[in-house]
C-alpha cells in the first residue's frame, strides 16, 4: 500500500509533468526547453497518472521556436479575423462546455486529494487511468472517509449549493435558490477558503458553464438515487445502481450525442463497431486504460476553437452580456463570484461565498429541447447560443487569460504571452516532444494535409508565408488537426484528430468500471419521452429533463 500525495488546492487543475509508460517523468523544465526526466522510483511512478505515446517523438529540428510558436499563437487570436459558427448542422453551445466536463471526467487524478489515505496499487491505478467513469462527480465513492464529504449524511446523494440573493434584485434574483450552485465549503478565515466548491475536481468551477453543467449532473444522480429509493431498492446496494445507472446514460450520451457533433460519424460507427487498430488495440479486461499525450495535448483541445467571447446567457445577461471574462469570474476556482469592480486577481477580493442568483444558466439557451421534440422549452434564434466551428482561430479573450485559469494567482508574473491560450497549448507540445501532424497521419495511415491546404482562406487563420512553409513541412499536432477539421470535416474532426478521439474513447469507456461497450445490449431507460425511449434515444436534453423533471422552472428559474 501506498499513500497518495496532495497536490495544492490552487494547483490541482494544472499538470506540470506528465508520467509516460515507458519513458517516465516528463516534467515541465520551468524554460522554453523540452522536459527533462527527474530520477522517478516505482511509488511515484504509481502516484502519477497513466500517460502513453502513440506516435513518435519529434525531433527538436521538428519543434517551432518560441518566436514562432508567439507567431501562430497571436495570428490564431487575432480578433480582426471573422470566425464562423458552427453550421450543417449548428452544434448547441451548451456542448463546448459539456466537451471540458467530459475532459475532466477523463483527467482527474482521482487519488490525487487523498492526503493520509491508505490505499491499494489497484486503486492508484483505477484512480488515474482515464476511463469514463464520472469519478469528477463521485471522486473515490461515499464509503472512503475523504470523499464522503461530498455527499449527504445519507451516503447517498450528492450535496448540492444554495445561490446568493441580491439585495437590489427583481423577485426571483433577490432570493436564494437552492440546487443552483455548486456546494461550498463554507468554512475558513479565508474566503477564497469559503468559496472553494466541494466537489471532488475544482477544476469544473473555473468556469462557470462547465460549473452549472456539474450541478445539473448532481441534480441527475439525486433524482434517480430518490426514484430507486421510492421503488424500493435496498439501501446496500442503492447508491452503487444509482452510480452504475447515471454513468451508462453518460457515457450513451456521450457516444450518440456529444461524439458525432465533433466527430466524423464514419470514423466514430468504425470504431465502436469493429473495434480501436492503433490504441491499445487488445486491450485485456484487467489493464486499466492510458492516455496518450497526442489526445490529451492536442486532439482533445479542439473545444478550444468552439468558444464565444459572449453568450446570451439568461433574461438578465441576455444580448451577448454573457462574456467569457464573465463566465470565468462568477466561479470560485477562476474567480471571486463577485461582480466588478473586485479585482479577479486577488482571490479574497468581493464579497460573494456562493453564486448571485442572477448568474443561474438558462439551460434553454445552450442546448436545443426543440430538437427532441420540445417546443415549449424553445428560445428564439436571437437568445440561442451556438458554438463556433472547430477551425484554427480561437476568440481573442483567449488570448488573455485570467491567471485563476491555470492556477496562477498569487504566483510571480509571468510573460504576457503565456496568458495566450494558443501559445500554452503550443508550448506544452514542445515540451513533450509531441509528434508532429504529418507524423501521426504516417502513423496512422490517414492521407496527409496537402500544402495547398496551409493556405490562408477566409474563416481561417491567416499566417504569413515564411510560417506557412514551416507548417507544411512540421505542423504542430493540435494546429495540424484543427487544420483537418477546417479544411476536409466540415468544422467536424477527421483524418487524424477524428481516429484518436474516436479509438480513446472508446478505450476509456471499455476501461470504464461500468461500461456500455462491456455490456453492448444495455439500453438507456430514463429518456422522459416514451416515443425516444423506445427507440433507444438519449441525449444531453434527455439528461437535463430527466434532472429537472422536464420543467421550465427549474431549467430556467429566473424566467424568460
Amino acid at each position: 500500500m501506498f499513500r497518495a500525495a496532495r497536490e495544492p488546492q490552487s494547483k490541482r487543475h494544472i499538470r506540470n509533468s506528465f508520467f509516460v509508460v515507458g519513458e517516465g517523468i516528463l516534467a515541465d523544465p520551468g524554460t522554453d526547453g523540452p522536459a527533462h526526466r527527474p530520477p522517478t522510483s516505482t511509488i511515484a511512478a504509481l502516484r502519477k497518472f497513466q500517460f502513453s505515446r502513440l506516435g513518435e517523438q519529434a525531433e527538436d529540428t521538428q519543434l517551432l521556436d518560441r518566436a514562432t510558436r508567439q507567431e501562430l499563437a497571436e495570428a490564431m487570436t487575432d480578433r480582426t479575423q471573422a470566425q464562423p459558427d458552427s453550421d450543417n448542422p449548428k452544434v448547441p453551445a451548451g456542448f463546448t462546455y459539456l466537451g471540458q466536463f467530459v475532459d475532466h471526467d477523463l483527467t482527474l487524478d482521482a487519488t490525487a486529494v487523498q492526503l493520509d489515505e491508505d490505499i491499494t496499487v489497484q486503486q492508484l491505478l483505477q484512480g488515474r487511468s482515464p476511463a469514463l467513469d464520472l469519478d469528477s462527480l463521485y471522486g473515490l465513492g461515499p464509503e472512503n472517509r475523504l470523499d464522503r464529504r461530498f455527499y449527504e449524511d445519507d451516503g447517498i446523494r450528492l450535496k448540492t449549493g444554495t445561490t446568493q440573493g441580491l439585495v437590489d434584485g427583481d423577485e426571483i434574483t433577490r432570493l436564494p435558490l437552492t440546487g443552483f450552485d455548486l456546494p461550498r465549503v463554507g468554512i475558513g478565515s479565508l474566503i477564497s477558503e469559503r468559496r472553494r466548491p466541494l466537489i471532488p475536481d475544482g477544476r469544473n468551477d473555473e468556469n462557470l458553464v462547465v460549473a452549472q453543467i456539474h450541478t445539473a449532473f448532481i441534480r441527475f444522480h439525486n433524482r434517480l438515487a430518490t426514484d430507486l429509493l421510492n421503488k424500493g431498492v435496498s439501501s446496500a446496494v442503492l447508491f452503487e445502481s444509482a452510480r452504475e445507472a447515471v454513468v451508462k446514460h453518460y457515457q450513451w450520451m456521450v457516444r450518440h450525442d456529444f461524439l458525432p457533433r465533433i466527430v466524423d460519424s464514419a470514423i466514430l460507427d468504425e470504431v465502436f463497431t469493429k473495434g480501436r487498430t492503433y490504441f491499445e488495440p487488445s486491450a485485456q479486461d484487467q489493464e486499466h486504460p492510458t492516455m496518450p499525450i497526442e489526445f490529451s495535448v492536442a486532439a482533445y483541445r479542439l473545444g478550444h476553437s468552439m468558444v464565444r467571447g459572449a453568450y446570451n446567457w439568461n433574461r438578465v445577461f441576455d444580448n451577448g452580456r454573457g462574456t467569457l471574462p464573465l463566465l470565468f469570474r462568477f466561479t470560485g476556482t477562476s474567480g471571486i463570484l463577485s461582480p466588478p469592480p473586485a479585482d479577479t486577481t486577488d482571490p479574497e477580493a468581493g464579497s460573494f461565498e456562493h453564486l448571485p442568483t442572477n448568474w443561474i444558466a438558462d439551460f434553454r439557451r445552450l442546448f436545443d429541447f426543440r430538437a427532441g421534440g420540445r417546443e415549449d422549452l424553445g428560445v428564439t434564434d436571437a437568445q440561442f447560443n451556438v458554438a463556433k466551428r472547430i477551425d484554427t482561430l480561437l476568440v481573442n479573450p483567449l488570448a488573455d487569460l485570467p491567471l485563476g485559469s491555470f492556477g496562477g494567482r498569487g504566483q510571480p508574473p509571468i510573460d504576457a504571452a503565456e496568458l495566450n491560450l494558443a501559445f500554452r497549448n503550443l508550448t506544452r507540445a514542445n515540451m513533450l516532444s509531441l509528434a508532429t501532424g504529418q507524423q501521426m497521419a504516417e502513423q496512422l495511415g490517414v492521407k496527409p494535409l496537402l500544402p495547398s491546404d496551409f493556405d490562408n482562406r477566409p474563416g481561417g487563420v491567416q499566417i504569413s508565408d515564411a510560417l506557412k512553409e514551416k507548417l507544411v513541412n512540421n505542423c504542430p499536432l493540435w494546429f495540424y488537426i484543427l487544420r483537418e477539421a477546417e479544411v476536409n470535416g466540415g468544422g467536424r474532426l477527421t483524418g487524424v484528430g477524428g481516429r484518436i478521439v474516436a479509438e480513446v474513447f472508446h478505450r476509456a469507456i471499455e476501461g470504464s468500471r461500468y461500461s456500455i461497450v462491456r455490456d453492448p445490449f444495455w439500453r438507456p431507460f430514463l429518456t422522459p419521452d416514451p416515443a425516444r425511449k423506445t427507440q433507444g434515444l438519449f441525449d444531453m436534453t434527455d439528461l437535463l429533463l430527466y434532472a429537472f423533471e422536464g420543467r421550465a422552472t427549474l431549467l430556467n428559474p429566473l424566467g424568460p
